[in-house]
């Protein structure tokens, strides 16, 4: 019986079907790649982007309204007049998707950068000066590291906002797995819908968990004692060492 009801899932209409899924299985991972490449492919070009901006918005301080100000602007269009806006410049292709999550994660990204760049200690970069560091040296090789938290938890925002907005890119027919959302829902096709919307949850969660795990290893010196627990502590002078050692 469980075999014949297994064949007959998809001749039901079943939202969990276990036939969909292996007779679909080139299918789904298609629209699973796709899915990545957009997302992946936005907040890469948003972090290149955010950075110059966020440093931009910090050495000068009369732009950083107009740079958070133009960023929060940018986020509160609707998702699909983003798209009807960017459709004439770049046609029906993947790029209008990954412009407007590039354009949506450009708040997130600056406003965290800038965080990061603003909590470094003052004494942290007298010490790493005193040592004969210039701007630049000074920002790559201290400020940006210990920032990193900071940035790196706008990074995982971006990333799962990316994740989440990607599908809506199937109104231009680059959607990922929104693709399969946006025609199984034209059709009714339970088991499609729901593959389909799951993939989509477990990306996020595994891109944020990944992401974490980079951060970590990136930033052992944010690792309290005693169960790991985020806890702040008071800056410590020697602070430019340790992000000289992390480097």
């Amino acid at each position: 019986m469980s075999a014949v009801t297994a064949e007959n899932c998809l001749a039901a209409n079943e939202w969990i079907c276990g036939e969909y899924v292996r007779s679909r299985g080139q299918e789904l991972t298609d629209a699973t790649l796709e899915h990545i490449v957009i997302a992946a492919t936005s907040v890469g070009i948003a972090v290149l982007v955010a950075f110059p901006l966020a440093l931009l918005a910090r050495r000068w301080r009369p732009a950083a309204g107009s740079i958070l100000g133009l960023t929060t602007v940018l986020y509160t269009i609707p998702s699909l007049a983003m798209y009807a806006l960017l459709l004439p410049v770049f046609g029906l292709s993947a790029s209008v998707v990954i412009c407007g999550l590039v354009l949506y994660s450009l708040t997130v990204l600056v406003r965290n950068i800038l965080t990061g760049l603003d909590s470094v200690p003052a004494e942290t970069r007298d010490a790493a000066r005193g040592l004969g560091y210039g701007r630049w040296r000074l920002l790559f090789g201290v400020e940006l590291p210990l920032a990193l938290p900071a940035l790196m938890a706008g990074v995982r925002i971006a990333t799962v906002s990316a994740v989440s907005l990607t599908t809506v890119g199937a109104i231009v027919g680059h959607g990922g797995l929104g693709n399969l959302i946006h025609s199984g829902m034209n059709s009714y096709f339970k088991a499609q819908v729901l593959t389909a919307s799951v993939l989509c949850v477990l990306l996020a969660v595994v891109a944020d968990l990944l992401l974490l795990a980079v951060q970590r290893l990136l930033t052992p010196w944010t690792r309290a004692a005693g169960g790991g627990r985020s806890t702040p502590r008071a800056p410590r002078r020697d602070a430019v060492l340790d992000a000289r050692e992390a480097i």
